[in-house]
């Protein structure tokens, strides 16, 4: 990292700027300089290097194999066929591994050389889809419940969410000339930022929309929530607003902790808005700068107090906060095979491993993979006899083909089959659930695998349920490379936390709704260890379980683990769910 501090690279920056430029035009290296390796971000980018070959590029006194990972900004997860066709030509000419479906609902792709940077993100444009705040000090993707149930309120919750991403994009044109070619104007480098001010937010932040009984996106690890509030006829009333979400950690430092958003009040449809900027601004003025892993929103309201930050959210949106109305999430996961989408249409839930969507990887089982291109002939036909179909990525890294004619419902089976998109109808609930974060070889935080671990990891958990005659119990585990927390480990009812090669924190006790974290059940162990760990609680849960009651309740109940008193102090105010939420 530079010499600077990131507070003082986004002030000097010029809204963004800095010599990104310069570093994309040098050609004596395939990085960038250091502080543009920070700006970039704010345009959708990250610079990497293939850890898997970095110490052999050292011996041969080469530099770091850099390229950088592209990510989309996609409000709720959702493209058109065309756009879908579009992307995959973009990975298949420019990137490597094709396209990965993130927990956030946007579209990574990895391996973009520096010098075909310009080229991949001008491609994504024409897409008609931009990577502008996409990572970086700002408001990211705003995920949204991505399985559209046959009602109006889902459609509204979608169109809503995009407006505030629209609303809280920068407003500075640095993406549009480095990427764009615009021409500069007499302001360009001062544009003036009323939401971001001159230094942005101190740190990330991240805004879900949940459409209950689904909490498909995880609200609760949000910074900012919005819970849909339907009434009778399914209509949409308004949300509950929970704040301060949030999965990062570091290993060791106390200070530092994933936490559960607190519920605040209602509002109506039409303040949404006025709330979120509100919340923003708040978090852009109190947020921690001086400490930058403490520097998210809800270490600004653990500081300061829940209701110090209501009253502040409310002085500045103009208006006061009723109580939260009831609530009951189901569950977390997505729902998978066909499905009434109203109005006559289907729509078809994909499952896709750790998001990733190539033709050719071996999976865990060594049979071949052939998504990538399965996905291309769905699109191809859907649009040109889709007629409004859709395809949405969900929270948990897969896919659902939306709106589509129910015509077409067999020929996109036999695509499915032929191209092994199927799996979801043979694949365990374990299976089903599962999330990782890329990790190794690109993520540079990474400590441990994750992503290319899973298959094995998930084959021999998957037979230690099987010995106890639990294979079918739809357990949600979730593994992380790092304590960082992009696959919302935090929240998996067993979840393995990087902390070395080969060696993880073991986390269990979360449970199926999304509404309790885990604990650290053993710390820094290999898979023999984790494997023994969990086989006596496997024995446990076949044995005593309750009808219903899932892994983690069981784990909880048994007193195998225990939920620490901070998490239940700092997440959700229990009397504020509903009795069946709560339990």
């Amino acid at each position: 990292m530079s010499t600077h501090s990131v507070e003082d690279i986004k002030a000097d920056s010029a809204r963004l700027r800095g010599s990104l430029l310069e570093s994309l035009a040098d050609p004596v290296t395939g990085a960038l300089r250091e502080s543009d390796q920070t700006l970039i971000k704010y345009h959708g980018s990250y610079q990497q290097d293939d850890r898997d070959v970095r110490e052999e590029r050292r011996q041969a006194l080469l530099e770091p194999a850099y390229a950088f990972m592209i990510r989309t900004r996609t409000p709720g997860g959702v493209v058109t066929p065309a756009q879908w066709l579009q992307l995959d030509a973009i990975a298949t000419r420019y990137a490597e591994r094709g396209l990965r479906i993130t927990t956030r609902q946007a579209f990574q792709l990895h391996g973009v050389i520096k010098t075909e940077l310009k080229a991949t993100m001008q491609a994504i444009n024409a897409a008609l889809i931009d990577t502008l705040a996409a990572c970086g000090d700002v408001n990211r993707n705003i995920a949204v419940a991505a399985d559209p149930q046959p009602s109006a309120a889902h459609a509204a919750v979608q169109v809503q969410a995009a407006a505030l991403s629209a609303r809280l994009l920068p407003s500075t044109r640095a993406y549009y000339e480095i990427w764009l070619d615009e021409e500069r104007v007499a302001s360009s480098g001062g544009e003036e930022e009323p939401i971001y001010g001159d230094r942005y937010l101190p740190r990330k932040f991240k805004i879900g929309f949940a459409v209950p009984p689904v909490n498909d996106v995880d609200v609760f690890a949000q910074d900012l929530g919005f819970i849909a509030i339907l009434g009778e006829d399914g209509a949409l009333l308004g949300y509950d607003v929970s704040v301060g979400g949030g999965m990062g950690a570091s290993h060791g430092d106390p200070e530092t902790y994933p936490r559960l958003g607190s519920l605040i009040g209602f509002i109506g449809p039409d303040q949404v808005t006025a709330v979120a900027e509100a919340v923003v601004t708040t978090q852009r003025d109190h947020g921690n700068r001086e400490v930058r892993k403490r520097a998210r929103l809800k270490y600004t309201i653990d500081d300061r107090g829940l209701d110090w930050f209501r009253a502040e959210v409310e002085r500045r949106a103009g208006f006061s906060l009723p109580p939260a109305r009831p609530f009951v999430f189901s569950h977390t996961g997505d729902r998978f095979g066909w499905s009434e989408g109203g109005g006559g249409r289907l729509q078809l839930g994909l499952r896709l491993p750790a998001g990733r969507i190539v033709d050719g990887r071996l999976d865990g089982r060594g049979e071949p993979v052939r998504h990538l291109g399965g996905l291309r002939a769905i699109a191809t036909l859907l649009q040109a006899e889709g007629d409004g179909a859709e395809f949405r990525m969900t929270p948990n890294q897969n896919l659902v083909l939306a709106n589509v004619p129910a015509a077409l419902r067999a020929r996109v089976d036999v695509l499915c089959a032929e191209h092994g998109l199927d799996g979801w109808r043979s694949a365990t609930p374990l299976r089903r659930n599962a999330l990782a974060c890329v990790a190794l070889p690109t993520c540079g935080l990474a400590m441990a695998e994750a992503e290319r671990y899973l298959p094995e990891l998930l084959d021999r958990v998957q037979a230690l349920l099987d010995r106890h005659g639990i294979g079918d119990a739809p357990i949600h585990l979730r593994v992380s490379g790092c304590p960082n927390g992009c696959s919302r480990p935090y929240l998996g009812e067993i979840a393995l936390v990087g902390r070395a090669p080969g060696r993880y924190n073991l986390m269990l006790g979360a449970d199926h709704r999304g509404q309790r974290l885990n604990a650290l059940y053993r710390d820094n162990i290999d898979e023999a260890a984790i494997l023994a760990a969990l086989d006596p609680l496997f024995a446990g849960y076949a044995r005593d379980r309750h009808e219903g009651e899932g892994f983690g309740d069981y784990l909880l109940r048994s007193g195998a683990v225990s939920v620490p008193e901070r998490d239940i102090r700092r997440g959700i105010p229990l009397a504020n769910l509903s009795e069946d939420a709560s339990a």
